[in-house]
């Protein structure tokens, strides 16, 4: 079934109400990269409706989000509320927590109400899926990962479904994180990989590289990244998140970017770059026109292409009516009345 395909009135039900547990259980990796094709099709399409995402700041470089967004006519509006907090990695919490809502889309009346921590966890992956479905070379194979937290094992899962992997390099601050992620990816899959000892082991030779990291500086350099190289940042969430140099985006055949009104106040590189005149709006290329076919990521084996990641209600709009119909199909989750 169709992730654009619209739910029956929710007034008959009431509030499906989805545990972490009932998201994981349904919204798999193939069905996510699938919902974020959608997303973005539609969003280049002019089809999706994307008012500007709102942003608090929060104590020890946190702060919380709210996203609402509607896919197309005939899906409900979403919203997604929640809040990023680095600073959990120390306490053991995830650094990202949320709550979903999805209304229906004749009645306007809640329909669900779900976890957003793993609709986010496992969408931001798919979308770089997606990303790297539409702008890496088809013959990658070399990826390496920088960070080594929850979003960087699972991007290892995503990217493994649309390129032919055969190569990992996994590099964590904390090499004991980097290690007990490359276990867990080495039980999972056949392909090679390892740890690698700083940034630049991890890069070099790379066909793609995904920085998933919450660094306000650079991790890493662009003289380290091999020709054709294609690279993924999805921790410059905020103005003061730029774990990617501004020389990338200077050296970058093509800058894309999720949404250029979000990345020109949001994406840490692009805001940087703008205000060093490296690049301006003119210059960014939406991935939406790139999967509508509107526009063309890459052209030609040897360019360097970014993706700066900042995240858009879209995805989550996209993402919850995945998973809503695929929970109501297999009876997962829990009815109430408000």
């Amino acid at each position: 079934m169709s992730t654009q395909e619209p739910m029956e009135t929710a007034d008959r039900d009431g509030l499906l109400v989805l545990s972490a547990a009932d998201v994981t259980q349904v919204f798999d990796m193939d069905t996510a990269i699938e919902s974020q094709r959608v997303a973005f099709r539609e969003l280049g399409l002019g089809h999706a409706q994307l008012p500007a995402r709102l942003l608090l700041s929060g104590p020890e470089g946190s702060s919380s989000f709210c996203y609402a967004a509607r896919v197309s006519d005939e899906t409900g509006a979403v919203c997604k509320f929640g809040s990023a907090a680095p600073a959990n990695a120390e306490r053991g919490l995830p650094t990202i927590a949320a709550v979903v809502t999805a209304l229906d889309p004749q009645t306007g009346r809640p329909v669900a109400l779900m976890d957003g921590t793993t609709v986010t966890t496992i969408r931001t992956s798919a979308a770089s899926a997606v990303a790297a479905e539409a702008l890496a070379r088809p013959e990658s194979s070399v990826l390496a990962v920088l960070g080594s937290g929850v979003q960087a094992e699972a991007h290892v899962k995503a990217l493994a479904r649309v390129l032919p992997l055969s190569d990992v390099r996994v590099w964590g601050r904390t090499a004991a994180k980097a290690e007990q992620l490359v276990a867990r990816l080495a039980e999972r899959f056949d392909f090679d990989v390892s740890v690698a000892r700083d940034p630049q082991v991890a890069v070099a030779g790379a066909d793609v590289v995904v920085a998933a990291t919450t660094s306000a500086t650079p991790v890493l350099e662009v003289e380290w990244l091999a020709p054709g190289a294609t690279v993924i940042s999805v921790g410059s969430f905020a103005a003061d998140r730029s774990e990617v140099p501004v020389e990338l985006l200077r050296r970058a055949a093509a800058v894309v970017v999720d949404d250029v009104e979000t990345s020109l106040e949001h994406a840490g590189p692009v805001v940087a770059a703008v205000h060093e005149n490296v690049l301006g709006a003119g210059d960014l290329v939406s991935l939406g026109s790139v999967v509508a076919g509107l526009s063309s990521g890459r052209s030609g084996p040897e360019d360097i292409v970014f993706y700066n990641s900042v995240g858009i209600g879209v995805q989550d709009a996209a993402a919850a009516w995945a998973v809503i119909t695929a929970a109501r199909e297999r009876g997962l989750g829990q009815q109430i009345s408000l």
